[in-house]
């Protein structure tokens, strides 16, 4: 196992904020898996056995699998604290097994509660910070090579989910319906896009660590790794919409704002991406912004229909090549900087910013 490198460990604050995380994780898993021991029929914890839909016949399993993952997380706050050299393997399994336990749950429960926000964005947020004490333990060129392929791994995710999910949507139309009706509250995909989405959030987020950690003497850069972090961090949880032909509410509100809040961090990490590398790619950039925007007004003017759910016959076409245009710049951004990469590794005195 490579010894960790000082170069590459998690910050102070990366490693304050995994282990406030852990600590607060490990000790909901604790209480909440010794209630359900204590009380199998959910009595301490108030919550009926019948919203498991048969799956178990109490909280007894449940409860004993909780509390093993209070353990686990237990070690791992150890393990993170003392700087192991197992530390990423017990925050890894830690929160994995957490991560693993919010899915089931939302499968057997066929519903996303506001409590898994509570207990569950931790954990996504968790893994983020835990990312660079993963690439710590393994030799620099790997991990910083691997984190950049993140982000190609993240735009074809997406891509491929938003071309999968709609055929369990019966009557869904990927040109006369948005990507946002796939989890709208009432539709019939909404807990697959949200869990299958989680995925991208996290492997975006790796990418921005791999930005990050990959270009320290490049401020340009660092600052896209940063906006990519905090896009991935806020994209974790996006307010819902109503189904067609509902009035407008809060959720709905909330909604369109951080779509609006988004497409500036994409702009803006854009921008700053484009400055840091060659002519030809700021060109580029510039082409992929203009057309983002161009897209993005083309979806806005058919937006009020869904509302009164009057007919929205282009705004599905016109919102896919919107999303399109980003996700190709950050492929050929995430190529550029491999490229660069291994370019400096045979130059390492020339700099590409």
């Amino acid at each position: 196992m490579p010894s960790a490198n000082q170069e590459t460990y998690p910050t102070v604050w990366q490693r304050v904020v995994l282990l406030i995380i852990i600590a607060y994780e490990a000790i909901g898993a604790l209480l909440g898996g010794a209630l359900l021991i204590l009380a199998p029929d959910g009595s301490y914890m108030k919550m009926p056995v019948e919203m498991m839909h048969g799956f178990f016949q109490d909280f007894k399993i449940p409860g004993i699998i909780l509390l093993g993952l209070g353990i686990l997380n237990s070690f791992a706050f150890w393990g993170v604290l003392l700087k192991k050299r197992y530390d990423w393997i017990l925050a890894g399994l830690g929160l994995g097994g957490l991560f693993i336990w919010f899915i089931v749950e939302i499968i057997v429960l066929q519903e996303l509660h506001w409590l898994h926000i509570m207990w569950g964005i931790p954990v996504l947020l968790g893994w983020i910070m835990a990312i660079p004490v993963i690439a710590s333990r393994f030799p620099n060129e790997k991990a910083e090579l691997f984190l950049l392929k993140c982000g190609i791994v993240s735009s074809v995710w997406y891509t491929a989910i938003n071309i999968i999910v709609p055929f369990f949507y019966s009557g869904y139309s990927a040109v006369t319906f948005t990507v946002s009706e796939l989890s709208a509250i009432g539709s019939p995909t909404r807990i697959m896009w949200v869990l299958l989405c989680l995925f991208y959030s996290l492997t975006f987020a790796a990418f921005g660590w791999g930005v990050l950690i990959s270009f320290r003497g490049q401020t340009y850069l660092r600052v896209v790794g940063v906006l990519i972090l905090i896009f991935s961090i806020f994209g974790l949880y996006w307010p819902p919409m109503n189904m067609r032909g509902h009035e407008m509410e809060v959720t709905d509100i909330l909604h369109i704002t951080w779509a609006a809040c988004t497409n500036i961090f994409m702009w803006l990490f854009m921008g700053y991406g484009a400055a840091a590398l060659s002519r030809h790619f700021r060109i580029f950039t510039l082409v992929s912004i203009a057309l983002h925007i161009l897209f993005g007004i083309l979806t806005s003017f058919e937006s009020p229909h869904i509302i009164s759910n009057e007919p929205t016959p282009l705004i599905g076409l016109w919102e896919r090549i919107n999303i399109g245009i980003f996700m190709i710049w950050v492929i050929v951004f995430a190529v550029e900087l491999l490229k660069s990469k291994t370019y400096l590794r045979h130059s390492p005195t020339q700099n590409t910013a």
